[in-house]
């Protein structure tokens, strides 16, 4: 079947269209029909993926379903998946029908809010799929603008200022990604993706601003990719816009932003950064090592001094996202292994916590840890689903938490002792803060007079939950459902990461030795 990447990219996109141009009024009927619309393009898209992902070769480490063809002004329209990218593809579609199911309850400008979704995850496909310099920073940045409509049209009391947050600070990074994708034009002369992965950037030290730039170009390069990707992520200290951004987001979009959009920095890290400026990544590698062990103490013990629920959360997420930029740049087998399976692992887990927070405050209209207590008592259910994700998020073995962190830290030993050791106490600190945190929600009398009639999940919510639960622990028990279809583009990617440096490496430690 030909085309399947255009068809999972633009599906979303033309249900949006049509959401947009023929639904009118807002009516009980006009709501209901968005939503199963919305519901339905985002079903048939996940069935299309299926086929990308049954059809995918898993041993050939190149990009397969590529399709080609020339686009406006001369420029070029190019799709294709990897074995890293097909797996975010993957997790895309298949956690956009169950935000969409989540929002059932909304009332509130449905179809504009369903149009918004729907146009996100058509952006969202084609960061992962898209092959052209051009078209990734198109699909990259035309993302920031349904979440920012999502932040600041459905958001709690402070959404207009979580939303320009948002907005800025991904913005900002982005135009230095901008200067450095012009840079590469010139130096390369092409905007193709596969191409450039081919080019060898100049490693050739220079001086900018007075600096001498151990890497040259390619430190250059680096740098301006890392200041989107960082932010992105986003890495400790400049991770602020998120717990904002999570708290004032509706539910939808805090399990969107937590468990796909994210996701964007570390594949740009891995799309570019690492195989396509070695030498950068050599240079500035330890310094990464370190920003992402502190972001992991760091967010952990924040963490633990929450009182909103989403806070604590998001503060998490960064925490473990401090685990994913430390795979990466440890630049072997097993931390890049381990880095791509924190990510699809914490897609799971991070988007099934927002649910969780979700289910109650669509109860109780409050995230207050202080206000709930004992709530295992009257729901049960919830009671199991939410100790579940909380157990995952803490990495107990047997869930997907557990092998994407052990990996990470592998890989991590082998090139920094002292690193892995500072990430291994965020291990022990995120047990505090998650079971703390379910401690004070679930367990206990049930004191409170406002929670004596608080129900359990209605069978949409579990249906909701179902798919997650299974995910985190088919993944924790089987881990081989990824890293089969992983290795082989993670092994080529580390084996020409270690070409790459070897050469400037010895050239490093023969200066030094001159020294």
């Amino acid at each position: 079947m030909a085309n399947l990447l255009s068809i999972i990219t633009f599906t979303p996109l033309i249900a949006a269209g049509i959401l947009a141009l023929f639904l009118r009024g807002d009516d009980e009927a006009a709501r209901r029909n968005a939503k199963w619309l919305a519901l339905g393009a985002t079903t048939f898209t996940f069935i299309v993926s299926l086929f990308v992902l049954f059809g995918f070769e898993p041993l050939d480490p190149g990009f397969q379903f590529v399709e080609e063809r020339d686009w406006l002004l001369g420029l070029q329209y190019k799709m294709g998946v990897d074995g890293i990218s097909v797996l975010f593809v993957m997790l895309t579609t298949f956690l956009m029908p169950l935000v969409i199911a989540s929002c059932w309850e909304v009332t509130t400008r449905v179809k504009d809010y369903m149009i918004a979704l729907l146009v996100l995850e058509g952006l969202m496909i084609g960061v992962f799929c898209a092959l052209d310099l051009i078209l990734f920073y198109l699909f990259f940045e035309a993302g920031l603008i349904p979440m920012f409509l999502i932040i600041g049209i459905w958001g709690g009391a402070n959404r207009i200022y979580a939303a320009f947050k948002f907005f800025l600070y991904t913005l900002l990074g982005s135009v230095l990604m901008l200067i450095a994708m012009i840079a590469m034009y010139l130096d390369a002369g092409t905007t193709d993706i596969p191409a450039l992965l081919a080019h060898e950037f100049s490693s050739v030290p220079m001086r900018v601003l007075g600096l001498n730039i151990v890497g040259g170009l390619q430190t250059v390069l680096w740098l301006a990719f890392f200041a989107s990707f960082a932010v992105k992520m986003p890495m400790w200290p400049v991770h602020t816009w998120l717990p904002d951004a999570h708290v004032q987001a509706p539910t939808a979009g805090s399990v969107v932003l937590a468990a796909i959009l994210l996701k964007m920095g570390g594949y740009g890290f891995l799309r570019f950064s690492l195989p396509m400026f070695p030498i950068g990544s050599e240079v500035m590698g330890p310094l990464v090592l370190w920003l992402s062990a502190i972001a992991i103490v760091y967010a952990s013990l924040v963490a633990m001094m929450q009182q909103d629920m989403k806070k604590l959360v998001a503060y998490s997420s960064v925490a473990h996202m401090g685990f994913v930029t430390m795979g990466i740049f440890a630049a072997n087998r097993q931390g890049i292994d381990g880095a791509i399976f924190q990510m699809l692992s914490h897609g799971f887990i991070s988007g099934a916590l927002f649910l969780c927070v979700g289910v109650i405050y669509d109860r109780m209209h409050t995230r207050d840890i202080d206000a709930y207590g004992g709530l295992v008592n009257r729901m049960p259910a919830y009671a199991a689903v939410f100790m579940l994700f909380t157990l995952a998020n803490v990495g107990l073995p047997g869930t997907s938490g557990f092998v994407g962190e052990f990996l990470t830290l592998v890989g991590v030993f082998q090139v920094n002792t002292w690193v892995a050791f500072v990430a291994c106490t965020g291990v022990i600190l995120s047990a505090g803060y998650a079971l703390w945190l379910y401690r004070r929600v679930v367990f206990g009398d049930l004191i409170k007079e406002s929670l004596r009639s608080i129900t359990d999940m209605n069978g949409r919510e579990k249906a909701i939950f179902a798919p997650l639960v299974i995910a985190t622990i088919l993944l924790g028990v089987y881990p081989s459902l990824v890293t089969d279809i992983i290795g082989p583009t993670t092994a080529l990617l580390a084996e020409t990461y270690d070409v790459a440096t070897a050469n400037f490496v010895l050239q490093h430690d023969v200066a030094g030795a001159d020294h």
